[in-house]
């Protein structure tokens, strides 16, 4: 076929589907049809200089990918997806920061799911996102029904879970111990001479939940642990809720010297009630958050918390997917990144 006759094809072809066609693109940037979609896709391997080449090509025709025909024609698509429980937390934001950035180079695109704490939910969106044949999945936690378990198995989708650790299950997981991470927050404040401790969670999600356990085990075994000083909620985490709890703890157990909180916002909600009250943070109360945000060491006083690595949870994760993707061995499948006590003024 002339050149001549491969532009006439190209225009046809333009013409039958009202869409420029990636061979179009890579015809005008005189490079082959793989290069053109490598390139576009940002694959790392694809010289500087052809990138800018197809992207200019692409821009002059007015290109758009159709990822749905690419699936199609190549019986996998280029999208890893992730499902996350809230798009409105810092922790989850840096998470899949760190992901983009391990994806992008590898011409990946990152589909996120935003389920909001709800299960039902996450399953409707794996459902979707499965027929999109994404290359891999990095999924949040353990906590899902049934029938999702069954068909992530099903789909044989590569999949990393991010932010717990299950040791028994065999599964591809980053994360750390939330157990342990509750059980260093109660030994800190039984460590500063504190006697009676309180600890306030909300949202409730399964993380929440075994925080709570690991502090409960430790003052169990300290023997001052009281069930009446665990004040738990399905409500969202807010700074302005962990203010109303922190009112309400200190109302009804006015002899707290010690809270540990299940996120920093809701800490941080504390320590702002504690100013307006005049209440003294720690000389009558001390306070513990979790999480570390960045706000947290700017608090007055300043926010004593536990750090978690959501930036390197997100990061392993997504190279651990991709290793799964390529079929290449994992030393193992748990991977713990554990956590840091930042010790500041507020304990």
């Amino acid at each position: 076929m002339t050149a001549g006759n491969s532009g006439r094809k190209h225009r046809r072809t333009s013409r039958a589907t009202g869409r420029v066609t990636l061979d179009q693109v890579a015809h005008h940037a005189g490079v082959s049809p793989i290069t053109a979609s490598r390139a576009l896709r940002g694959v790392a391997s694809v010289a500087p200089d052809l990138i800018d080449r197809v992207r200019q090509a692409a821009d002059a025709l007015g290109y758009v990918a159709n990822p749905a025909a690419r699936a199609l024609a190549s019986q996998q698509s280029q999208n890893v997806v992730v499902l996350v429980p809230s798009l409105g937390n810092q922790l989850f934001i840096d998470m899949l920061e760190a992901i983009h950035a391990v994806m992008q180079p590898h011409g990946l695109e990152v589909l996120i799911g935003n389920h909001h704490y709800d299960r039902d939910e996450e399953e409707k969106l794996l459902r979707n996102y499965l027929s999109y044949q994404p290359r891999g999945l990095l999924l949040t936690g353990f906590d899902r029904t049934e029938s999702t378990r069954r068909l992530v198995e099903a789909s044989a989708v590569p999949c990393v879970y991010m932010m717990d650790l299950d040791p028994g299950a065999g599964l591809h997981c980053v994360g750390f111990s939330q157990v342990r991470a509750g059980e260093t927050a109660a030994r800190h404040l039984l460590q500063r001479g504190r006697k009676r401790l309180a600890y306030v969670g909300a949202q409730l999600d399964q993380r929440t939940l075994l925080r709570g356990e690991g502090y409960r085990r430790a003052l169990q075994q300290a023997g001052c642990y009281d069930p009446s000083l665990e004040v738990l909620t399905p409500r969202s985490s807010s700074v302005g809720l962990g203010g109303e709890l922190f009112g309400q703890l200190l109302a009804n157990h006015p002899d707290v010297d010690a809270i540990f909180f299940g996120n920093d916002d809701l800490a941080q909600g504390a320590l702002l009630e504690a100013l307006r009250k005049g209440i003294r943070v720690p000389e009558q109360v001390a306070v513990l958050g979790f999480n570390d945000l960045p706000s947290s060491e700017f608090m007055v006083p300043r926010l004593s918390s536990i750090r978690t690595p959501r930036k390197a949870i997100g990061r392993h994760a997504a190279e651990r997917l991709l290793d799964l993707i390529h079929g290449r061995m994992v030393d193992a499948p748990m991977l713990d990144l554990g956590f840091e006590l930042m010790v500041r003024e507020s304990s």
